[in-house]
Protein backbone atom coordinates (compact mmCIF):
# COMPACT_ATOMS: atom_id res chain seq x y z
CA UNK A 1 0.00 0.00 0.00
CA UNK A 2 1.40 3.41 -0.99
CA UNK A 3 1.71 6.45 1.29
CA UNK A 4 -0.83 8.29 -0.86
CA UNK A 5 -3.43 5.57 -0.28
CA UNK A 6 -3.29 6.04 3.49
CA UNK A 7 -2.61 9.77 3.74
CA UNK A 8 -3.46 13.03 2.06
CA UNK A 9 -0.18 14.79 1.36
CA UNK A 10 0.11 18.54 2.01
CA UNK A 11 3.04 20.72 1.06
CA UNK A 12 4.57 22.39 4.10
CA UNK A 13 4.68 26.14 4.64
CA UNK A 14 8.30 26.64 3.45
CA UNK A 15 8.75 29.36 6.05
CA UNK A 16 12.16 30.62 7.15
CA UNK A 17 12.62 30.54 10.90
CA UNK A 18 14.57 33.81 10.78
CA UNK A 19 11.39 35.54 9.61
CA UNK A 20 9.16 33.97 12.28
CA UNK A 21 8.34 35.57 15.63
CA UNK A 22 9.78 33.28 18.30
CA UNK A 23 7.65 32.76 21.39
CA UNK A 24 8.79 30.16 23.93
CA UNK A 25 5.35 30.16 25.56
CA UNK A 26 3.50 29.50 22.31
CA UNK A 27 1.59 26.29 21.64
CA UNK A 28 2.67 26.36 17.98
CA UNK A 29 5.83 24.49 17.00
CA UNK A 30 8.12 25.13 14.05
CA UNK A 31 9.16 21.90 12.33
CA UNK A 32 12.26 21.70 10.15
CA UNK A 33 14.26 18.98 8.33
CA UNK A 34 16.00 17.74 11.45
CA UNK A 35 15.91 14.19 12.71
CA UNK A 36 15.97 15.26 16.36
CA UNK A 37 13.46 16.55 18.92
CA UNK A 38 10.46 15.37 16.88
CA UNK A 39 11.59 17.74 14.13
CA UNK A 40 10.82 20.77 16.32
CA UNK A 41 13.40 23.58 16.34
CA UNK A 42 11.41 26.43 17.94
CA UNK A 43 8.03 27.73 19.09
CA UNK A 44 6.51 30.60 17.17
CA UNK A 45 3.57 32.96 17.30
CA UNK A 46 0.61 32.35 15.02
CA UNK A 47 0.49 34.07 11.64
CA UNK A 48 -2.85 35.82 11.41
CA UNK A 49 -3.64 34.83 7.82
CA UNK A 50 -2.24 31.28 7.88
CA UNK A 51 -3.51 28.53 10.14
CA UNK A 52 -0.92 26.04 11.42
CA UNK A 53 -1.21 22.38 10.57
CA UNK A 54 -3.21 20.62 13.28
CA UNK A 55 -1.81 18.33 15.96
CA UNK A 56 -1.95 14.70 14.89
CA UNK A 57 -0.56 15.23 11.39
CA UNK A 58 2.73 13.55 10.48
CA UNK A 59 5.68 15.68 9.34
CA UNK A 60 8.17 14.19 6.86
CA UNK A 61 11.52 15.76 5.98
CA UNK A 62 12.01 15.66 2.20
CA UNK A 63 15.68 16.68 2.44
CA UNK A 64 18.27 17.18 5.16
CA UNK A 65 17.55 14.32 7.59
CA UNK A 66 15.54 12.88 4.74
CA UNK A 67 12.38 10.91 5.61
CA UNK A 68 12.65 11.70 9.31
CA UNK A 69 8.98 11.29 10.19
CA UNK A 70 7.20 12.38 13.35
CA UNK A 71 3.67 12.58 14.71
CA UNK A 72 3.23 16.21 15.75
CA UNK A 73 1.53 16.57 19.11
CA UNK A 74 0.92 20.35 18.81
CA UNK A 75 -0.18 22.62 15.95
CA UNK A 76 2.80 23.49 13.77
CA UNK A 77 4.30 25.43 10.89
CA UNK A 78 7.08 23.99 8.75
CA UNK A 79 10.28 25.11 7.11
CA UNK A 80 11.44 24.28 3.58
CA UNK A 81 11.11 20.77 2.15
CA UNK A 82 8.80 19.36 4.80
CA UNK A 83 5.64 17.49 3.81
CA UNK A 84 2.71 16.85 6.12
CA UNK A 85 0.54 13.74 6.05
CA UNK A 86 -3.14 13.77 7.01
CA UNK A 87 -4.60 10.30 7.69
CA UNK A 88 -7.46 9.53 5.31
CA UNK A 89 -9.21 7.61 8.06
CA UNK A 90 -9.00 7.79 11.83
CA UNK A 91 -5.75 6.33 13.15
CA UNK A 92 -4.59 5.67 16.66
CA UNK A 93 -1.27 7.18 17.68
CA UNK A 94 0.31 3.70 17.75
CA UNK A 95 -0.59 3.22 14.07
CA UNK A 96 0.83 6.61 13.08
CA UNK A 97 4.08 5.85 14.90
CA UNK A 98 4.30 2.54 13.04
CA UNK A 99 3.95 4.26 9.68
CA UNK A 100 6.50 6.93 10.69
CA UNK A 101 8.99 4.15 11.31
CA UNK A 102 8.18 2.45 8.00
CA UNK A 103 8.64 5.67 6.05
CA UNK A 104 11.96 6.39 7.79
CA UNK A 105 13.24 2.91 6.90
CA UNK A 106 13.32 4.06 3.25
CA UNK A 107 15.85 6.83 3.97
CA UNK A 108 18.75 4.80 2.54
CA UNK A 109 17.25 5.34 -0.93
CA UNK A 110 17.78 9.10 -0.64
CA UNK A 111 21.47 9.61 0.03
CA UNK A 112 23.87 11.95 -1.72
CA UNK A 113 21.44 14.85 -1.96
CA UNK A 114 18.47 12.97 -3.48
CA UNK A 115 15.24 14.36 -2.05
CA UNK A 116 11.85 12.73 -1.63
CA UNK A 117 9.69 15.57 -2.97
CA UNK A 118 8.24 13.64 -5.91
CA UNK A 119 8.46 10.09 -4.65
CA UNK A 120 7.16 10.19 -1.06
CA UNK A 121 3.62 9.51 -2.23
CA UNK A 122 4.71 6.28 -3.93
CA UNK A 123 6.67 4.74 -1.04
CA UNK A 124 5.25 1.31 -0.27
CA UNK A 125 4.07 0.69 3.30
CA UNK A 126 3.35 -2.73 4.82
CA UNK A 127 0.03 -3.87 6.15
CA UNK A 128 -0.57 -3.03 9.78
CA UNK A 129 0.54 -6.03 11.89
CA UNK A 130 -2.28 -7.81 13.64
CA UNK A 131 -0.68 -7.36 17.08
CA UNK A 132 -0.55 -3.59 16.59
CA UNK A 133 -4.29 -3.28 16.07
CA UNK A 134 -4.89 -3.71 19.79
CA UNK A 135 -1.50 -2.66 21.16
CA UNK A 136 -1.49 0.39 23.43
CA UNK A 137 1.62 2.31 24.48
CA UNK A 138 1.96 2.95 28.20
CA UNK A 139 2.29 6.72 28.56
CA UNK A 140 2.37 6.80 32.33
CA UNK A 141 5.03 9.15 33.65
CA UNK A 142 8.35 7.60 34.68
CA UNK A 143 9.22 8.68 38.19
CA UNK A 144 12.62 8.68 39.89
CA UNK A 145 13.44 8.59 43.59
CA UNK A 146 16.89 10.06 42.97
CA UNK A 147 17.28 13.72 43.78
CA UNK A 148 19.80 15.52 41.62
CA UNK A 149 23.18 16.01 43.28
CA UNK A 150 26.10 17.98 41.98
CA UNK A 151 29.13 15.71 41.80
CA UNK A 152 31.91 17.74 40.25
CA UNK A 153 33.82 16.31 37.32
CA UNK A 154 37.23 17.98 37.57
CA UNK A 155 38.74 16.57 34.40
CA UNK A 156 42.02 18.40 35.05
CA UNK A 157 42.69 15.91 37.86
CA UNK A 158 41.88 12.81 35.81
CA UNK A 159 44.53 10.35 34.66
CA UNK A 160 45.43 8.95 31.24
CA UNK A 161 45.00 5.22 30.61
CA UNK A 162 45.38 2.98 27.58
CA UNK A 163 42.29 0.91 26.84
CA UNK A 164 44.53 -2.16 26.66
CA UNK A 165 45.62 -1.56 30.27
CA UNK A 166 42.04 -1.20 31.49
CA UNK A 167 40.47 -4.19 29.76
CA UNK A 168 41.15 -7.66 28.50
CA UNK A 169 40.20 -7.37 24.83
CA UNK A 170 38.49 -10.19 22.94
CA UNK A 171 36.94 -10.43 19.48
CA UNK A 172 33.35 -11.45 18.78
CA UNK A 173 32.82 -14.56 16.68
CA UNK A 174 29.89 -14.38 14.26
CA UNK A 175 31.11 -13.75 10.71
CA UNK A 176 27.82 -14.41 8.95
CA UNK A 177 24.57 -13.42 10.65
CA UNK A 178 22.48 -15.05 7.92
CA UNK A 179 23.63 -18.45 9.20
CA UNK A 180 22.18 -17.86 12.67
CA UNK A 181 19.17 -20.02 13.44
CA UNK A 182 15.91 -18.22 14.11
CA UNK A 183 14.95 -18.06 17.75
CA UNK A 184 14.21 -15.89 20.74
CA UNK A 185 17.04 -17.05 23.02
CA UNK A 186 19.80 -14.46 22.74
CA UNK A 187 20.60 -11.05 21.26
CA UNK A 188 22.62 -10.77 18.07
CA UNK A 189 24.68 -7.56 18.14
CA UNK A 190 26.27 -5.94 15.11
CA UNK A 191 27.96 -2.73 14.02
CA UNK A 192 24.99 -0.58 14.98
CA UNK A 193 25.20 2.56 17.09
CA UNK A 194 21.52 2.58 18.11
CA UNK A 195 19.49 0.18 20.30
CA UNK A 196 22.66 -0.92 22.12
CA UNK A 197 23.77 -2.57 18.88
CA UNK A 198 20.98 -5.16 18.93
CA UNK A 199 20.07 -6.32 15.42
CA UNK A 200 17.70 -9.17 16.30
CA UNK A 201 17.23 -12.22 18.50
CA UNK A 202 18.52 -15.64 17.50
CA UNK A 203 18.79 -19.22 18.70
CA UNK A 204 21.46 -19.94 21.32
CA UNK A 205 24.81 -21.08 19.90
CA UNK A 206 27.52 -21.76 22.49
CA UNK A 207 30.28 -21.66 19.84
CA UNK A 208 29.44 -18.06 18.98
CA UNK A 209 28.69 -16.87 22.51
CA UNK A 210 30.24 -13.72 23.98
CA UNK A 211 29.88 -13.24 27.73
CA UNK A 212 28.07 -10.16 29.01
CA UNK A 213 29.07 -7.45 31.50
CA UNK A 214 31.46 -5.95 28.97
CA UNK A 215 32.18 -2.87 26.90
CA UNK A 216 31.40 -3.46 23.21
CA UNK A 217 33.66 -1.62 20.76
CA UNK A 218 32.42 -1.17 17.17
CA UNK A 219 35.66 -1.59 15.24
CA UNK A 220 34.29 -1.71 11.70
CA UNK A 221 31.09 -0.82 9.88
CA UNK A 222 29.93 2.15 7.85
CA UNK A 223 28.74 5.04 10.00
CA UNK A 224 29.27 3.26 13.32
CA UNK A 225 33.03 2.86 13.74
CA UNK A 226 34.23 4.18 17.09
CA UNK A 227 30.92 3.85 18.93
CA UNK A 228 30.83 1.83 22.16
CA UNK A 229 28.07 0.23 24.21
CA UNK A 230 27.79 -1.52 27.56
CA UNK A 231 26.23 -4.98 27.28
CA UNK A 232 24.90 -6.55 30.46
CA UNK A 233 23.85 -9.98 29.11
CA UNK A 234 25.50 -12.75 27.10
CA UNK A 235 25.10 -12.29 23.34
CA UNK A 236 26.27 -13.32 19.88
CA UNK A 237 28.41 -10.60 18.34
CA UNK A 238 29.53 -9.79 14.81
CA UNK A 239 33.24 -10.07 14.01
CA UNK A 240 33.15 -6.30 13.44
CA UNK A 241 33.05 -5.98 17.25
CA UNK A 242 35.58 -6.35 20.05
CA UNK A 243 34.73 -6.48 23.75
CA UNK A 244 36.53 -5.44 26.92
CA UNK A 245 36.34 -7.07 30.36
CA UNK A 246 37.70 -6.25 33.79
CA UNK A 247 36.89 -7.23 37.36
CA UNK A 248 35.48 -3.81 38.30
CA UNK A 249 32.87 -3.50 35.57
CA UNK A 250 29.15 -3.24 36.28
CA UNK A 251 26.31 -1.44 34.51
CA UNK A 252 26.98 1.90 36.24
CA UNK A 253 30.73 1.95 35.60
CA UNK A 254 30.06 0.66 32.09
CA UNK A 255 27.79 3.59 31.26
CA UNK A 256 30.32 6.08 32.66
CA UNK A 257 33.12 4.63 30.54
CA UNK A 258 30.99 4.49 27.39
CA UNK A 259 30.29 8.23 27.78
CA UNK A 260 34.05 8.87 27.93
CA UNK A 261 34.78 6.53 25.02
CA UNK A 262 32.30 8.37 22.82
CA UNK A 263 34.63 11.36 22.91
CA UNK A 264 37.10 9.26 20.90
CA UNK A 265 34.58 8.49 18.16
CA UNK A 266 35.40 11.40 15.79
CA UNK A 267 38.90 9.96 15.27
CA UNK A 268 37.52 6.98 13.37
CA UNK A 269 35.59 6.43 10.16
CA UNK A 270 34.86 3.64 7.71
CA UNK A 271 38.38 4.04 6.30
CA UNK A 272 40.15 4.09 9.68
CA UNK A 273 39.46 0.92 11.59
CA UNK A 274 39.16 1.10 15.39
CA UNK A 275 40.51 -2.41 16.04
CA UNK A 276 44.04 -1.56 14.89
CA UNK A 277 44.33 1.26 17.44
CA UNK A 278 41.98 0.01 20.17
CA UNK A 279 44.48 -1.24 22.77
CA UNK A 280 46.70 1.83 22.40
CA UNK A 281 43.86 4.38 22.49
CA UNK A 282 44.22 6.65 25.53
CA UNK A 283 41.28 7.94 27.53
CA UNK A 284 40.99 10.08 30.67
CA UNK A 285 39.30 8.72 33.78
CA UNK A 286 38.90 9.83 37.41
CA UNK A 287 41.74 8.59 39.62
CA UNK A 288 42.00 7.63 43.28
CA UNK A 289 44.76 8.72 45.68
CA UNK A 290 47.09 6.06 44.25
CA UNK A 291 46.62 7.18 40.66
CA UNK A 292 44.49 4.17 39.68
CA UNK A 293 41.09 4.46 37.99
CA UNK A 294 38.56 5.52 40.62
CA UNK A 295 35.94 2.87 39.90
CA UNK A 296 34.01 3.74 43.05
CA UNK A 297 33.61 7.38 42.00
CA UNK A 298 32.42 6.38 38.52
CA UNK A 299 29.76 4.09 39.96
CA UNK A 300 28.66 6.69 42.51
CA UNK A 301 28.41 9.41 39.85
CA UNK A 302 26.02 7.41 37.67
CA UNK A 303 23.97 6.20 40.64
CA UNK A 304 23.35 9.77 41.77
CA UNK A 305 21.96 10.92 38.41
CA UNK A 306 18.17 11.28 38.19
CA UNK A 307 16.50 8.12 36.85
CA UNK A 308 19.55 5.98 37.57
CA UNK A 309 17.20 3.85 39.67
CA UNK A 310 15.53 2.83 36.40
CA UNK A 311 18.72 1.45 34.83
Amino acid sequence: MKVSQLFTLHQGNSFELINMEIDKQSEINFVARTGENNGVVARTKAIETIAPFPAGYISVALGGSVLSSFVQYKPFYTGFHVMTLEPKKEMRLEEKLFYCHCIKMNAYRYRYGRQANKTLKDIELPELPEWLRSYTIDYSRIETKIKKKELLLDVSKWGLFKIGSLFTIENCKCSNASQLSDGDDIFYIGAKKNDNGVMKKAAYDKDLLTKGNCIVFICDGQGSVGYSNYMYADFIGSTTLSVGYNNHLNKFIGLFIVAVLDLERPKYSYGRKYKKYLSETIIKLPVDKDGNPDWQFMEKYIKELPYSDKI
